[in-house]
């Protein structure tokens, strides 16, 4: 089925209603949001990310760490057994060996994990499930525990050729590398808390024993008080990185759920206005449909009801058929002027308006108007005055646009003003070169929150509803749309119980061999915009 109806547009089932966009949009966003939200506590976690920031962190620190072994067992050879250190560097290597294939490992697995969806033409992101967050979170912590063990033995290595009274410069190289050591696996083991402490509490219990403070007196005491300290300043530095770290993912994360909330609503706002684009193509079909149809029959009931109302084939036998006939042609006649009315906004609203632009002179066209609505002001007792600049030149605009501005204006000034009022018509230029004319009544005023309600299409004010006027609240929003269609300015001002003046403005471009506007005979209408 080609044709777009309304109840397809209402149930969004006409096609494409649901563009590939929209649904990869969707399924990114509801992918997100499973992946960073907790379904337990309701919070953030990013489990998956600190991991992957430790595998980094302890890759980047492999060959740092072998190079600090490499130096460390070089220098106990000094003091110690060649035989005893070069076991404790194979044990060492061993341990950072093992810890940096796990980070390895991790990594590759993350890298190579599957798309989320592999059917979907539009594929984003990779499904990590598979990956067991706590299994490898236990490897990481119990590597490192490995390394603090690794050299917490070390300690014990040099026990008893590094005394801290007897010895005193292999007791300062022991703490030297225990706190070099201390400190590269702070920067590395700062995104994973377990594995901090893990590495810290075997390296804090073999400095204490290596240190062994038996006196207040000496300088046992202050050093281990000092080595402990640094390991505490260690630890606390590796809790506030990873404090640091958590935010940083937490603001990354609320950043990309807005971006994508933010690119749901733009894909949203795109398919209602598309929907809204199509929904205005199918009202104009159907609004085109519809005066084709409407306009056959009634110009049948408007040519037979005249016919019967002027008695043109005889006199009716009852009286009363020839009023009924009138009432039947003035129906007619205002079903066909509302038909019109809307089938002119319609045109309007969707730029399909074409304007046939010719020579007008202003004050011409604004004299017939007045001409034709001279009798049904007359009858009401209004008075109609008029104040026109002399030598007013033509302006290239639309004839018939113009004469249905004017005419609805002065309409709308006749309808509102009570008898015995008066209406103040005037033409003149603008300050910046244009041409204006205002229509200013003595009515009741307008008020000024009912102005944006009648300027909207079908809306009445209250006036016209306690007065019970005739009319379909299409008359201003046509006027508008014709002034802004000849590039021009409408204004309305009104105030309640002093009257409306409303004023139109065309352009300087559309007046045709303006003087300049240093002229003497040139007036400004400094109220006009």
């Amino acid at each position: 089925m080609s044709e777009i109806t309304a109840e397809m547009i209402a149930r969004g089932r006409f096609k494409h209603a649901r563009s590939p966009q929209r649904r990869r949009l969707s399924d990114r966003v509801r992918e997100t949001r499973e992946q960073l939200m907790s379904a337990g506590a309701g919070q953030i976690v990013f489990d998956l990310e600190l991991l992957r920031l430790y595998a980094e962190g302890r890759k980047a620190a492999l060959w740092p760490q072998i190079i600090l072994c490499l130096a460390v067992a070089a220098m106990a050879m000094v003091w110690a057994s060649p035989v005893f250190v070069a076991l404790w560097l194979l044990q060492a290597l061993s341990a950072v060996g093992a810890a940096g294939g796990g980070a390895v490992r991790f990594l590759y697995l993350i890298a190579r994990a599957p798309v989320a969806h592999p059917s979907h033409p539009f594929a984003i992101g990779r499904d990590h499930r598979a990956i067991s967050v706590k299994s490898w979170q236990a490897r990481f912590v119990f590597a490192e525990a490995c390394n603090g063990l690794t050299w917490a033995s070390f300690a014990l290595l040099m026990t008893g050729v590094a005394d801290p009274v007897a010895a005193p410069w292999a007791a300062t190289f022991v703490v030297v590398a225990f706190m070099l050591a201390a400190a590269t696996h702070t920067v590395v083991t700062a995104f994973v808390p377990a594995a901090v402490t893990a590495a810290m509490v075997p390296i804090a219990l073999s400095m204490l024993l290596f240190m062994r403070p038996v006196s207040l007196h000496g300088p046992v005491l202050p050093l281990t008080l000092l080595v402990l300290g640094a390991l505490l300043y260690f630890t606390a530095l590796a809790r506030r990185i990873y404090l640091s770290q958590l935010d940083s993912l937490a603001f990354q994360a609320e950043k990309d759920m807005l971006i994508d909330q933010l690119e749901q609503a733009r894909a949203n706002s795109d398919d209602a206005r598309r929907r809204a684009e199509e929904a205005s193509l199918a009202k104009s079909r159907f609004l085109a449909t519809m005066s084709h149809e409407l306009r056959t029959p009634l110009n049948a009931i408007l040519g037979f009801s005249e016919v019967m109302k002027t008695e043109l084939f005889g006199s009716h036998t009852v009286a009363a058929y020839r009023d009924y006939s009138g009432d039947i042609h003035a129906s007619g006649e205002h079903l066909l002027t509302l038909i019109n009315e809307i089938l002119d906004l319609s045109r309007v609203e969707a730029g399909r308006y074409e304007l046939k632009e010719e020579p007008v002179h202003l004050p011409g066209a604004i004299e017939d108007c007045r001409h034709l609505l001279a009798l049904r002001a007359r009858k009401r007792g209004i008075a109609v005055s008029e104040n026109v600049e002399p030598d007013m030149p033509r302006l290239w605009a639309d004839e018939r646009a113009v004469r249905q501005i004017v005419l609805n204006l002065l309409t709308n000034a006749i309808k509102f003003t009570p008898q015995g009022g008066q209406i103040s018509v005037k033409v003149g230029w603008t300050i910046a070169g244009g041409q204006y004319f205002s229509v200013k009544d003595t009515g009741p005023g307008i008020p000024d929150e009912e102005i944006p309600l009648i300027m909207s299409s079908f809306g009445r004010g209250s006036v016209a509803l306690q007065n019970a006027c005739e009319g379909s609240g299409l008359g201003l929003p046509i006027v508008k749309g014709l002034v802004e269609l000849h590039g021009g300015v409408f204004t309305l001002r009104s105030k309640l119980r002093e009257g409306t003046e409303v004023v139109v403005v065309f352009p300087p471009e559309r007046v045709m061999n303006a003087p300049p506007l240093a002229a003497p005979a040139l007036r400004q209408f400094r109220g006009a915009a």
